[in-house]
């Protein structure tokens, strides 16, 4: 691939991680904004996993325009964007699990303190349902045995 081509591919890759990044970010903060405690650590939320968005994607990219796929240069060119595209599609799946995950966390807290009407976040009863949900989640996750249904 001649000089040409790599930084038409290295431009082109760059503008779509930008772009795809900060549809993230900005989806991200108005998926957030709709609580009615914590919108800024939603927020903060959100700047995190688009920075980690932006950094692996970058790093793929990189790793990406040194691969040698053969063919001409316009055809190199279009496969490692159709890679890098691929790529880019896993990540914006996977970051907006992480995100739908972290909202319904803040979500089921939200409703936990609303059940408890003195409860704060020293409340050791509030403290003890969130240990236990995070057990019973991991538990959840790790196990191999399924319940029947009924």
């Amino acid at each position: 691939m001649d000089t040409d081509a790599y930084v038409a591919f290295l431009l082109f890759g760059v503008l779509l991680i930008v772009v795809d990044g900060q549809i993230i970010y900005r989806s991200g903060r108005r998926y957030f904004e709709n609580l009615d405690s914590n919108a800024n650590a939603g927020a903060s939320m959100v700047m995190m996993v688009t920075v980690l968005f932006h950094l692996a994607l970058l790093g793929v990219l990189a790793l990406i325009s040194v691969l040698n796929f053969g063919g001409g240069s316009t055809q190199g060119v279009v496969v490692r964007l159709g890679v890098l595209l691929l790529i880019i599609a896993v990540a914006h799946a996977l970051t907006i699990g992480l995100l739908a995950r972290v909202r319904g966390d803040q979500v089921e807290e939200e409703i936990t303190a609303s059940r408890l009407p003195n409860a704060t976040s020293d409340d050791p009863v509030l403290e003890e349902r969130k240990t236990v949900r995070r057990t019973r989640s991991a538990f959840e996750h790790e196990s191999a045995y399924t319940p029947p249904e009924g």
